[in-house]
């Protein structure tokens, strides 16, 4: 990956809709060019997909809670994850280290609908004890930043192009 490519991962986080048309304007390449590195980049697995953003709240799903699960004793971690996709309000879930097993993002129109997902995770899914967040805004921070962290970055696509000036 080169600066180019680094550029466009940058403008399609921007607009994952961009033609490569405008794409190729951003980064000063043709647009069949474009093309081809943004195929090339979804065929090297860098690039993985282009996502759509809902506003869950105007869809009447206003409440979101994140939730700290610790599993029962004999509960099989892969039968868990897999029981996940059973239980629609269960948006994400990771697995992690430390006091609790995973975290899960819940999205339910309100307090009594995420009670009967509690009631569901214990009840059928093994879950022990939970702790829950309740969501009070999201800070939209994006994957543009880490993309520019100063230890990784890449050349700007400008030097990869032979536009830096030359030492004379």
């Amino acid at each position: 990956m080169d600066g180019i490519d680094h550029d466009l991962l940058i403008a399609l986080l921007n607009d994952g809709r961009a033609t490569y048309q405008s794409l190729g304007q951003q980064v000063r390449l043709a647009p069949n060019t474009v093309a081809d590195r943004v195929r090339r980049l979804q065929s090297s697995g860098i690039l993985t997909g282009f996502r759509a953003e809902i506003d869950l709240a105007a869809l009447g799903l206003s409440t979101t809670l994140i939730v700290d699960i610790h599993l029962g004793e004999d509960v099989n971690r892969k039968d868990f994850e897999a029981g996940l996709s059973t239980v629609p309000q269960v948006v994400s879930a990771v697995h992690l280290t430390g006091r609790y097993d995973y975290q899960l993002r819940v999205v339910c129109a309100d307090t009594t609908e995420f009670e009967s997902v509690i009631e569901a995770l214990k009840h059928e899914h093994g879950v022990r004890q939970l702790e829950s967040h309740l969501v009070l805004r999201e800070v939209p921070l994006g994957l543009a930043g880490l993309l520019n962290r100063p230890d990784r970055s890449t050349r700007p696509a400008q030097e990869n192009r032979g536009l830096r000036k030359r030492p004379k």
